[in-house]
């Protein structure tokens, strides 16, 4: 895996030593980045389901001004963390949190943190999707900001809901097995 564009363009990056963690492919990864790149810069960007961190850290090549890195593994978190520091990213740029994705939101939430710009999600694909995007969508007013985009990576044959609380989506990109749909507030379609 490698960093594809931006100020860390060409950076490899360490891969999860273990098979249950899918990262995303570098193909998938331009396609993100290429639908994304006209907002991407300056935005707060969180990194759901984080594994190695080659999304967020991408987001950060590419101008985000601050990642947020969650995952539920301690080697995963330790896997970005060294991602990060072979990039040599600046430690006020990002986060990274050790924590169940559904307890990471409902804290969030509780906290009142700032909200993100984008959210990106990609859980195992065997995993059930549809409890924490009916989180993500019923407090959208309070984690995402209004013009806010959630992306989630999923298997092309995965069925999720048009509408998910605040959240619709609004397009769906396939490219192999893998699909990503993008979700915006409902007051933005």
């Amino acid at each position: 895996m490698r960093v594809i564009a931006g100020k860390y363009r060409g950076r490899n990056l360490k891969s999860p030593p273990s098979l249950e963690v899918r990262p995303t492919s570098d193909r998938l990864r331009e396609t993100l980045f290429n639908v994304i790149a006209p907002i991407i810069e300056g935005t707060r960007f969180l990194d759901l389901c984080a594994g190695s961190g080659a999304i967020g850290i991408e987001a950060l090549s590419r101008g985000a001004a601050h990642v947020t890195f969650v995952d539920r593994s301690r080697k995963m978190c330790g896997l970005v963390e060294a991602n990060l520091d072979l990039c040599k990213v600046p430690e006020e740029e990002t986060e990274v949190v050790q924590a169940e994705v559904s307890d990471f939101v409902s804290r969030s939430v509780a906290t009142k943190t700032q909200p993100w710009d984008i959210v990106f999600f990609d859980p195992p694909y065997a995993n059930d999707y549809h409890k924490v995007l009916t989180s993500l969508g019923r407090h959208s007013p309070k984690l995402l900001r209004p013009d806010g985009i959630v992306i989630v990576e999923h298997h092309h044959k995965k069925d999720l809901w048009d509408t998910e609380g605040e959240l619709v989506r609004s397009r769906t990109l396939r490219q192999g097995d893998s699909a990503l749909s993008f979700y915006l507030r409902e007051e933005n379609q």
